[in-house]
């Protein structure tokens, strides 16, 4: 006997506007589009509504939570649904419109481990006046530099290479004394292997939770 016959699969029927309100919730919306009585409509849209938020009560916490399950049923309904809504009805168009290509910047960064913000924090700090505050910031940003490098090469690096990108982007304007010295690469690199096991961790906490909800459900 053919135990598949006549049975129907997830995979074959259509896909699901929004999926975390399932099947039968988008049975009960194709169904009250076809509800000829306008009253008996807009009395099954509001029950519709109520089972949504029921489904998904993480939804209350938003502070417009009732407008967006609104939005969700007419996307369900794919704009079918003619009752009278509480809310702006949203447009189709507006939904269903591809979201706008980003540009992104196509200037160069000269050492990709420093990065755009710090290649601006150099040029910031070469502005300002010569006195002990602007040593004492350069100090702390060959500082974060030398870290930037390090969380990219994982490896070791002399401080004078770190100086002398210093002295490069900053055109000349930023140099340390020769005496200074900066953190030691074993103390940094134990910092960033500290801050990517608290990392770790926490990710690890975070999946223990949505794995223990998914269970209760």
């Amino acid at each position: 006997m053919d135990w598949s016959a006549g049975m129907e699969y997830n995979s074959q029927r259509e896909l699901l506007p929004i999926s975390e309100y399932g099947r039968s919730i988008r049975n009960m919306v194709t169904y009250a589009v076809t509800i000829e009585d306008r009253e008996a409509r807009n009395k099954a849209a509001q029950a519709i509504v109520t089972a949504m938020a029921c489904l998904n009560p993480q939804v209350r916490e938003l502070v417009d939570y009732k407008h967006k399950l609104w939005d969700h049923l007419f996307i369900l309904s794919d704009f079918q649904l003619d009752v009278d809504s509480p809310f702006p009805i949203p447009s189709k168009e507006l939904v269903k419109a591809k979201p706008r290509q980003l540009q992104y910047p196509s200037s160069d960064i000269r050492y990709k481990y420093y990065g755009k913000v710090m290649e601006a924090m150099i040029r910031k700090i070469a502005e300002m006046e010569e006195s002990p505050r602007k040593e004492q910031i350069t100090q702390n940003l060959a500082n974060f530099m030398k870290m930037s490098y390090l969380t990219w090469n994982k490896d070791t690096v002399d401080d004078s290479t770190i100086l002398k990108h210093l002295e490069e982007l900053s055109k000349g304007s930023l140099r340390l004394h020769e005496s200074a010295k900066l953190n030691h690469t074993a103390e940094i690199l134990a910092m960033n292997k500290e801050k990517m096991q608290r990392e770790n961790i926490l990710k690890n906490k975070n999946k223990r939770m949505i794995k223990g909800k998914g269970k209760r459900k």
